[in-house]
């Protein structure tokens, strides 16, 4: 086939116009390349600080878990946000919050909390590398929260106004007229009201309601939280006091003669629960991996052995010393009634009862 001659597409000598326009083109080019990379080294930056943060609901009291917090915020360079209040508080503003809450985790002071959130399908089911890391029942069924740190009902009493031999095996006992004016409670604090949940759970309204006015008529003192009614039953206005184990302990930081001690009821009273301080992740959490970080930071034994010596509390991971808090929490757990501690969300009737019974 004959080769056709073509007449060149560019002329052999360009024009000094064409060059100017070629290099104005390459260095719009640049420039624009330029500028776009710019923007994105700035952006960048901003991202990932919006990516290493986590924004905690907090019914913990800031003064218990701050140093924790700070600790892994220094660490793990994450910037915490923290909203603190109330765990019923807080669970109730997740539940009006919805899908527009910017809460990641929700870190409660009790399960109740926990189980009304995981009750209405907000918590993500956790990995099972972090649920393997506690016992079966240190986390919901669900998988849907851990347990941070146990607690435990107990009867603290006086040394010396009261002959143990005469102590009640049943916090029903403490309805019997020989305790009459002897006995502290405050019925309006929320542990309180978590064990009242987990009576009637297991008793039924009508038995607990008897039992709540039986109290009142037994002149039953009230006090408006457990450091007070300690305090009253050092100094000789109650003989009992039905508070959490971890009270006295700090009492005894300040002042190691402190005039109580504390015991249990019998094995599988209704008396008995154990609680626990747990948290969960969020579904709409925007921040998930350092959300589990969080929560495995939680449970290191440096941190969980921190829980046990300054707060008093249970620590969660078997096998740690309890020397600050006398007994393991399994030991503690076998005392304590069968109970699903995700039924403790429900928490109306409670207050309905402690209402009827003119204690609220």
């Amino acid at each position: 086939m004959t080769e056709t001659n073509h007449t060149p597409r560019y002329p052999n000598r360009l024009s000094a116009g064409y060059i100017a326009a070629s290099l104005s083109s390459k260095a719009g080019r640049f420039f624009r390349l330029t500028a776009l990379l710019i923007v994105l080294l700035v952006i960048s930056p901003a991202a990932d600080a919006a990516a290493q943060s986590l924004t905690i609901y907090s019914g913990r009291s800031k003064a218990l878990v701050e140093p924790l917090i700070k600790k892994f915020e220094a660490e793990h360079g994450i910037r915490m946000n923290v909203r603190y209040g109330g765990s019923t508080q807080l669970a109730v503003a997740l539940l009006e919050e919805g899908r527009r809450t910017p809460a990641d985790v929700f870190w409660a002071q009790d399960a109740g909390a926990l189980g009304a959130v995981h009750r209405n399908g907000m918590f993500e089911t956790l990995p099972s590398d972090l649920l393997s890391l506690l016992p079966e029942q240190l986390h919901n069924s669900e998988g849907t929260w851990i347990a941070t740190s146990g607690r435990a009902r107990v009867m603290a009493y006086s040394t010396s106004r009261v002959d143990t031999a005469l102590l009640p095996g049943s916090i029903f006992g403490l309805a019997d007229r020989q305790w009459r004016g002897r006995v502290g409670w405050a019925p309006s604090n929320g542990s309180f009201q978590s064990l009242l949940t987990s009576m009637r759970l297991q008793k039924g309204d009508d038995v607990i309601l008897q039992w709540l006015r039986d109290m009142r008529g037994n002149n039953a003192q009230s006090y408006i939280n457990n450091s007070a009614m300690l305090q009253a039953l050092a100094a000789g206005e109650i003989d009992i006091a039905l508070t959490n184990h971890y009270y006295l302990f700090r009492f005894r930081e300040t002042d190691p003669g402190f005039p109580v001690e504390q015991t249990f009821f019998a094995h599988g009273d209704a008396g008995n629960l154990v609680n626990v301080a747990g948290i969960g992740m969020l579904k709409t959490a925007g921040n998930k991996d350092e959300a589990l970080a969080f929560m495995k930071f939680l449970l290191e034994e440096e941190h969980q052995q921190w829980v046990t010596q300054e707060v008093y509390e249970y620590p969660v991971l078997e096998g740690m010393s309890t020397q600050s808090v006398d007994t393991p929490l399994r030991d503690i757990q076998e005392l304590s009634p069968d109970l699903d501690l995700d039924d403790l969300s429900d928490l109306n009737r409670t207050l309905d009862l402690l209402r009827r019974a003119g204690l609220l």
